[in-house]
């Protein structure tokens, strides 16, 4: 069944006005692919009736199935390196120099579009190694915050188990026997590393103060480029009011903040950009 641009419109327009995310028209394939399953189960003749069905509400947990299917999870663990790296060796250590002369005593982190959990976990352990190298930063005094608005993806997130396929992506054997427990053909992250993510259902239209801010970190990578320009800056400009005081902002490798926020000031390590508040 392929979708006529009317349609495709429609659902855009549709998917966009709920979670912020912009599709172009050479996505048109998927929505097809995505939303195929739905147009079966709910037995629609086409994607128009599909439209009207979840437009309509009756169904009450379509709309956030429909957000749920079109979020991208992909991810893997220590995506680009060069993040974990900054955190470890720049902003951790201006952390602890910071609790050592007793103007903090406490770090948060938020993962924003964490999915399902391998950046939280990678910040945790990047956090856990830190902690193990000083004695000034205690790991009960990092707070991680991992928010995404997939239900699925929470739902894996908080399991904290991934296959083998999973496992490959990113993390090196020394990590994995440290952290990770093998059942059968999977990997548990360990309780320690558990217990230092809370994981929370957010839909970043929706205004961060609401999270309990003054975040020290923001890690917001990968997700604004799904975003138009005029959502970019207005979601730059909600971090910089959630920030703590020269408070940091890591995106993604590929994204850049130019023409979108003046907010934030450029800093770079290991080959790697990452952005402090201005204010």
């Amino acid at each position: 069944m392929k979708i006529t641009p009317t349609e495709f419109q429609l659902l855009r327009d549709y998917i966009e006005e709920q979670c912020g995310i912009c599709l172009n028209r050479e996505k048109a394939y998927l929505l097809e692919s995505r939303l195929i399953s739905f147009i079966e189960a709910y037995k629609c003749k086409d994607f128009s009736e599909f439209y009207y069905i979840v437009k309509g509400g009756a169904h009450a947990d379509l709309k956030d199935k429909l957000v749920d299917a079109m979020t991208t999870n992909e991810t893997l663990w220590f995506r680009d390196a060069h993040p974990y790296s900054i955190l470890k060796e720049k902003i951790l250590p201006s952390f602890a120099q910071a609790v050592k002369d007793g103007k903090k005593n406490k770090i948060k982190i938020w993962s924003a579009a964490s999915s399902t959990g391998q950046e939280p976990y990678s910040i945790a352990i990047t956090v856990r190694d830190f902690c193990m190298g000083q004695s000034i930063i205690k790991k009960e005094m990092v707070e991680i915050l991992a928010t995404d608005i997939s239900d699925s993806s929470l739902v894996k997130a908080k399991a904290g188990k991934y296959d083998s396929i999973a496992m490959s992506r990113g993390i090196n054997p020394e990590q994995l026997n440290r952290y990770f427990t093998k059942e059968a053909n999977s990997y548990v992250v360990n309780q320690e590393i558990k217990e230092m993510v809370k994981f929370q259902k957010f839909n970043l239209q929706d205004n961060p103060i609401i999270l309990e801010p003054n975040f020290d970190v923001v890690f917001m990578r990968y997700v604004a480029i799904y975003f138009n320009d005029e959502f970019k800056k207005n979601l730059y400009k909600r971090l910089a009011r959630v920030l703590a005081f020269k408070g940091f902002l890591v995106i993604g490798a590929v994204e850049t903040m130019r023409g979108l926020s003046e907010d934030f000031e450029m800093l770079s390590h290991a080959n790697g950009l990452y952005y402090r508040c201005k204010r």
